[in-house]
Formats: C-alpha cells, structure tokens, sequence
C-alpha cells in the first residue's frame, strides 16, 4: 500500500473486511500511521465500522527527539514540509515555535532542508540529525544548524533522516551554548 494505490488498496481490505477476513497491516517504516498511509487505511476502516487496534513499532520521530539531547517534554511533529508551495511559509511559521520540532527528511533534500531551516530558525538554532535509527549504521549528530548544513555537505547522508531542531528561545543576554560547545557526531554502539 502506497500512496498511487491506496484507493485500490481501501476497497481491497473493506471487501476482505466484508468477507469476515482479518487484516494486518505492517508498516516497512516505523510506527504504523505516522507518515505512513497505514494511517488512511485505518482511518478508512473505522469509519466503515471495523474495528481497528495497533500493535506500536519503533517511531522514528521519537527515537530521534530522544536522541537529540534536546528538551523533549513539548514538541510539535511536522513529518515533511510541502516540497514546493507553501513551504516557505511553513518555515517561517515554524521559526517562532517554541517547542522542539521534529521533522523527517529524504537524505536526497537534507543539505537543502538543513539550509533553509538555517534561513528560516537562525544559523545557530540547536538541532540534530539522526539516520539509519535501529539500524547497524545509525548515527545521530548534533551542534547547530549551520554545523549539521557543514558537516552533511562533505558527508554524504543515507538512509531514513530525522532533524530535530530547538525551539525559539526567550531573548537572554550574550552567553554561551549549554549542550552545545562543539559539533558532536554519535555512532550507534552493541550493547548485548
């Protein structure tokens, strides 16, 4: 089930569902229903009157928002930005928020998104990114977002990318970074 099939895929399970079937829906990406259309599927069959219960898998924007060092008692998820239109806009509403913002990224766009949230937040906005979570090759880098804009420019990103930026801090006088003093890049360790 992707997005150009989902419609075939909806009247496909509803008819099953219709037949006494049961059906399991496995996400290939993390938490079922979060950027996933898993979520459209369900949606689709409670409103039918089917009874929809889940299963939680690891949740890539959660994971991420912990590894990131950075305040997670309040965050606002944002999964991807609109592409082209409209996103501008979103930056620029986002560059106020003051909770931690959690965003997913194809590594194709992440030097892209990097700078432009570097525009948009500030060049010195406290973020991380994290890559390949759950996976041998996981990585979580942290420092600003003109140091993840640097380091991920000469160092070409794979796989499935979570960036966490920072809030929009209240105005203090001149001082320095607390988490922060330096670019920090952090490799996944077996622990068994």
């Amino acid at each position: 089930c992707q997005e150009h099939n989902i419609m075939a895929a909806k009247e496909r399970i509803l008819d099953m569902l219709a037949n006494g079937k049961n059906i399991v829906l496995v996400s290939d990406a993390g938490m079922p229903g979060i950027s996933d259309p898993g979520a459209e599927i369900a949606s689709y069959a409670m409103d039918a009157g089917y009874c929809v219960t889940l299963l939680p898998g690891a949740s890539a924007g959660i994971t991420g928002l912990v590894l990131s060092g950075l305040d997670a008692r309040r965050y606002c998820f944002e999964g991807f930005l609109p592409q082209k239109k409209g996103r501008s806009t979103r930056l620029a509403e986002l560059s106020v928020e003051p909770r931690t913002i959690v965003f997913y990224e194809s590594p194709l766009r992440l030097v892209k998104t990097l700078t432009q949230l570097a525009e948009a937040f500030g060049q010195d906005r406290e973020a991380s990114v994290s890559r390949e979570i759950s996976k041998l090759h996981e990585e979580t880098c942290r420092g600003t977002l003109s140091e993840l804009c640097e380091h991920f420019s000469v160092n070409e990103p794979r796989g499935e990318i979570v960036i966490v930026v920072s809030g929009k801090k209240e105005e203090k006088s001149a001082g320095k970074r607390d988490k922060y003093a330096h670019f920090k890049t952090e490799k996944k360790q077996n622990l068994l």
